[in-house]
């Protein structure tokens, strides 16, 4: 018995050793992975579109039975287009909100008003309209989640590309090619940015003025710091004023405002940590102090 028991805990302690230590030996450095990115790939075949599934289209037709007013089916598609998605699919968006309002309330019935057999009363009908708005409301709360991560990703990364610009005009390059040249660079490869300045340029390139297809960009994003730089570089050209200058004081600006942003949230942190603390941590503490001394005192008293 007392070798089993050893055996069970050393395997145990083992086990617990490995775990804590694989994620450290797995991990690659941070050098290594910047090389692994400037890695000449293969050239990938071209594809077409594929066609998306049934269900996709039997979604957006559900959606469309949704009638919101003009004024808040702009907004969504406005957030879907910032989000990274494509403007055709808000009815595919309306279509979850219609499913899950009704998915949800009749997994509520089914799995738990009738397997349990309960009689449908005022309380359980509150539980299944909760759940019904929760399903409505959820694809929004998701959406703006998607949208602030994509923001915050454009804002991070734009410095970077400013300042990979600054190099490719002082480089002599044009302004179209330099902005070809910053999307093509594997750092980028799947930066939401580098693909809204990718397709600035092709639109570019289909014969639409630079400053127009910027602006669309902007406006597609929905980050005031990308309007901000289309705002300088129309100026720039409208007023002639040396386009690698400007690029580098906005650049500056930008990563300026970025620490700010960190030395913000850090000086937070202390506030933050208020709650969790007395919630959590204080009671423990006069449990592990002020425990012994009662019972000393209990057994004092009661004697």
């Amino acid at each position: 018995m007392v070798l089993a028991i050893t055996a069970v805990m050393f395997i145990a302690i083992l086990l617990l050793t490995v775990a804590a230590i694989y994620p450290y030996l797995a991990r690659r450095s941070a050098v290594q992975g910047r090389l692994e990115k400037f890695e000449v790939k293969e050239a990938s075949k071209v594809e077409l579109v594929s066609e998306p599934p049934k269900w996709y289209d039997q979604l957006g037709q559900v959606g469309k039975s949704l009638k919101l007013s003009p004024k808040e089916q702009g907004k969504y598609t406005r957030l879907l287009v910032a989000a990274g998605y494509k403007r055709e699919s808000i009815h595919v968006f309306f279509g979850c909100k219609i499913l899950l309002a009704l998915l949800l309330p009749s997994l509520f019935v089914f799995f738990y008003i009738i397997a349990k057999g309960l009689a449908l009363d005022r309380m359980l009908l509150l539980v299944a309209i909760m759940l019904a708005i929760i399903g409505y409301l959820a694809p929004s709360y998701w959406l703006f989640h998607q949208y602030n991560e994509r923001k915050l990703k454009i804002f991070h990364t734009l410095p970077d590309v400013l300042d990979l610009l600054t190099v490719c005009v002082n480089a002599g390059l044009s302004m179209d090619a330099a902005m070809i040249k910053t999307t093509e660079v594997p750092q980028f490869s799947n930066d939401p940015l580098a693909r809204e300045i990718k397709v600035a340029s092709m639109e570019t390139r289909a014969g639409k003025p630079r400053i127009e297809a910027l602006k669309d960009m902007a406006e597609r994003t929905m980050v005031d710091d990308v309007k901000s730089f289309v705002t300088m570089l129309a100026q720039t050209e409208r007023f002639g004023t040396s386009l690698s200058q400007a690029l580098t004081v906005h650049a500056d600006t930008l990563r300026t405002k970025r620490r700010q942003l960190a030395e913000e949230a850090a000086a937070k942190t202390t506030i933050k940590m208020i709650f969790p603390l007395v919630v959590f941590v204080f009671p423990a503490l006069l449990v592990v102090i002020l425990g012994p001394a009662y019972v000393q005192i209990t057994k004092i008293l009661f004697k």
